[in-house]
């Protein structure tokens, strides 16, 4: 765990090293249950690949109780105990509407990319990767850091205008559940809001996946082969964008 302080605050994130030189750095960003085992394993997973991976725990700093989410979070994850837990967990998250809040988030986003960026390993070739509230971050982090060399949110939200995005200087690939309909509804606006803006994004969408079907942790919601798929293609596209120029 490594230490760092946004918006007068202090919080961690988890380091993960190559073995060796370093591709280029990852900042991998963790859905609303927090930095658990699970988004640990993801940050794993791109030092076996070659990047200095950090996790950020951004949630002391979004104000929300990560003990309580992730208690949430595993309770979820049984369809019995649905109707009974989205409200609870509705009302754990209600502090991400603060706009203030907000902000303290995204200070703590650019914290870390500051950090990796300022590495031999990171310097120039930072990308971001997230995950639902990490896909999220990982569109704004795209908007306000024109350093930035790649994003891939999965199933993150995007509520910006086409001036708004076209501050974003880096390519995005966007991942996508044919079932998250809320998303997947608005992102023939989005990519027509990108291609005004004039941003390279790709995006894929996969038939018989919803939100969150990267959490191979998350039984109802993980679905095997579009992970695989999307995990790949981010392989791909970081190899191809974080490459020395």
């Amino acid at each position: 765990m490594v230490d760092f302080a946004a918006a007068g605050q202090a919080f961690q994130g988890y380091r993960a090293e190559p073995v060796g030189a370093a591709r280029g750095a990852v900042i991998v960003i963790h859905e609303i249950w927090g930095l658990n085992a699970h988004t640990r394993d993801i940050a794993d997973r791109f030092a076996l690949e070659g990047y200095l991976a950090v996790a950020p725990d951004l949630l002391g700093l979004a104000g929300l109780d990560a003990v309580l989410l992730a208690e949430l979070g595993e309770r979820r994850a049984d369809p019995a105990a649905m109707a009974e837990v989205q409200p609870l967990i509705r009302a754990a998250t209600a502090p991400m509407n603060s706009p203030e809040i907000a902000a303290r988030t995204r200070a703590g986003v650019a914290e870390v990319f500051e950090h990796l960026n300022s590495t031999p390993e990171g310097a120039g070739r930072t990308a971001v990767v997230g995950f639902c509230f990490g896909g999220t971050y990982s569109f704004a982090l795209a908007v306000e850091e024109p350093r930035l060399a790649a994003a891939v949110p999965f199933y993150g939200h995007a509520a910006y205008s086409a001036a708004e995005l076209a501050a974003i200087a880096c390519p995005l690939l966007a991942f996508y559940g044919e079932d998250d309909a809320r998303l997947v509804d608005d992102l023939p606006d989005l990519t027509v809001r990108m291609q005004e803006a004039g941003v390279d994004f790709r995006s894929t969408v996969f038939p018989g996946a919803g939100h969150a079907f990267f959490n191979d942790s998350n039984p109802l919601m993980y679905r095997a082969e579009p992970s695989r798929i999307a995990w790949q293609k981010t392989l791909d596209f970081l190899a191809q964008e974080l490459s020395p120029k």
